[in-house]
């Protein structure tokens, strides 16, 4: 191993140390959201092109040896990848690797939440966008809501905390659900995220944009939030708390008050194409690396020349049209 290298901090051309990398083991998906996956849409990537367990692994050592601390198990829908808990359990014992989480669509978590638990994964965020039925059906092509609903709790049941609930506000969908939804999460003990839809793809360049600043305002004073301060998780949501600090709301607004300015992560698709921002087309391929029979002290040198690659910021508010893949082709 190249111990010059290994020292060195994950620190980008502009001054920002990235810690946290969001990993899809799968670009799959059970549901079709109409701000994600296009329906009938049938170009997913060859599983034969998927990296195996052993090459993530090892990928995400290297990571871990040059300061990656967070990893965070994304998709498309990641509890579609077989035995994914095996994974779990794999990447929570390497040296370095803090904190492991996990975002999911919620339909199959009632069946591996406690697998999951066991296997060091710390937090789990589940997308829910609607409390009514026939609104879920809507926007992710299947009524669900029961299933997720069984997964909220199973995981609740088998002790992982937090567990966050992303809402991505859409108008004349669900925009109507806020107050509904931030009343549910905070009786039941969830970390409610509100989230501003994202020009990507043309599902999301389709979706009509809702700033979330006055739904912040209104939500501050009706519930007398105030500023929070605490760590909880590294991400992008500014977070405001009620006054006994019990129920915490997030808001994730990367177009109304972006936040490109300390961004600390990457992501990995299921191919190992490393996308260094959502909103840029710049990328790294790892996986012709890891197959020719790459040293470690290579995979070090190749991450240190892919972080170099990282923009100062997004485009999506001045060139909405520019980003064609959606969100599962990145990686959630």
């Amino acid at each position: 191993m190249n111990t010059t290298l290994s020292n060195r901090a994950l620190i980008d051309p502009h001054g920002r140390v990235l810690e946290y990398l969001r990993l899809s083991v799968t670009d799959r998906c059970d549901l079709r959201c109409s701000y994600c996956i296009p329906k009938g849409f049938k170009g997913f990537e060859e599983p034969k092109h998927w990296l195996t367990f052993d090459e993530i692994e090892r990928l995400i050592g290297a990571f871990a040896r040059l300061g990656l601390r967070r990893v965070r198990l994304t998709g498309g829908e990641p509890l579609l990848r077989k035995n994914v808990d095996q994974l779990a359990k794999r990447l929570s014992s390497l040296p370095g690797i803090e904190d492991l989480s996990l975002s999911t669509n919620g339909t199959q978590l009632s069946n591996v939440a406690g697998q999951l638990a066991a296997a060091g994964v710390n937090r789990i965020n589940v997308s829910l966008d609607s409390l009514d039925k026939g609104c879920v059906e809507t926007v992710a092509g299947r009524n669900v809501l029961e299933q997720v609903m069984d997964g909220l709790f199973a995981a609740k049941a088998a002790g992982i905390a937090p567990i966050k609930i992303n809402m991505v506000v859409m108008k004349g969908v669900n925009d109507h659900e806020v107050d509904q939804m931030a009343d549910f999460c905070l009786v039941n003990g969830f970390v409610l995220r509100f989230i501003e839809a994202m020009p990507m793809g043309e599902t999301g360049q389709n979706t009509e944009f809702v700033s979330l600043q006055p739904i912040r305002e209104r939500l501050v004073e009706r519930l007398h939030l105030q500023p929070c301060h605490t760590e909880l998780g590294g991400g992008p949501a500014r977070y405001w708390q009620t006054a006994d600090g019990n129920g915490q709301i997030g808001f994730i607004t990367p177009l109304s008050q972006h936040f490109c300015a300390t961004c600390n992560r990457v992501r990995l698709s299921v191919d190992g194409t490393l996308y260094l921002c959502l909103g840029q087309e710049f990328k790294y391929e790892f996986r012709p690396l890891l197959r020719s029979g790459a040293t470690d002290a290579e995979l070090e040198a190749a991450i240190i020349e892919a972080i170099a690659l990282k923009p100062a910021k997004h485009d999506f508010v001045e060139q909405p049209k520019k980003i064609l893949r959606f969100m599962s082709q990145t990686g959630g």
